[in-house]
């Protein structure tokens, strides 16, 4: 048994792995209808960085930064950017416990698909680097770079891919699963 096969034993109680899932959602329940449409009533309708799965460029940037203006920014920095300092730790741990869990359920947490329970973890790290490439260039602007944009855009796509493909592999999984229980209560 590996450490990480270890770590996700130890922690993938049902209750556990369901007050996690729920302690998330409400976090980012709490970012997609309070902190983002505080932030984004300066924004003129643009996007906010952190909701831009497909990334952004250094013109796109100064005109974000440019719209929000002084509040706008001011906001991003005290009120988004502290609520989704919390959230990518939930996400990565959450959801590493909810795929192990099932792929418990499937007998499969002993095998290589254990290592897909690092895709939560990659993008909840990348999150926290997106942050904190945001928050450096909120503090330095008007002085923007591509070298800081460029890979806070970095981080911000890793994040977008590793998600992605780990709500895929999770829909997977539970199309597994279900096929499972459908077959044992055939036999």
């Amino acid at each position: 048994m590996n450490r990480l096969t270890k770590i996700i034993e130890r922690n993938i109680s049902g209750k556990k792995v369901l007050i996690l899932f729920i302690l998330t959602n409400v976090v980012y329940a709490f970012m997609l209808t309070v902190t983002i449409p505080k932030t984004m009533e300066f924004s003129n309708g643009m996007n906010l960085l952190d909701m831009m799965p497909k990334g952004y460029d250094l013109n796109y940037v100064s005109e974000l930064f440019n719209a929000l203006g002084e509040n706008g920014r001011d906001t991003y920095l005290t009120s988004q950017i502290p609520i989704d300092m919390i959230y990518p730790i939930l996400f990565g741990l959450s959801y590493y416990l909810i795929l192990g869990y099932f792929l418990k359920k499937l007998n499969r947490l002993y095998t290589p698909y254990s290592y897909l329970c690092l895709l939560p973890i990659i993008a909840g790290a990348s999150d926290y680097f997106e942050n904190f490439g945001i928050i450096t260039m909120l503090v330095g602007y008007p002085d923007l770079t591509k070298v800081s944009v460029g890979i806070t855009n970095t981080f911000t796509i890793v994040k977008s891919i590793s998600t992605s493909l780990f709500f895929i592999v999770l829909i997977i999984v539970l199309i597994s699963l279900g096929i499972s229980v459908i077959k044992r209560k055939k036999q």
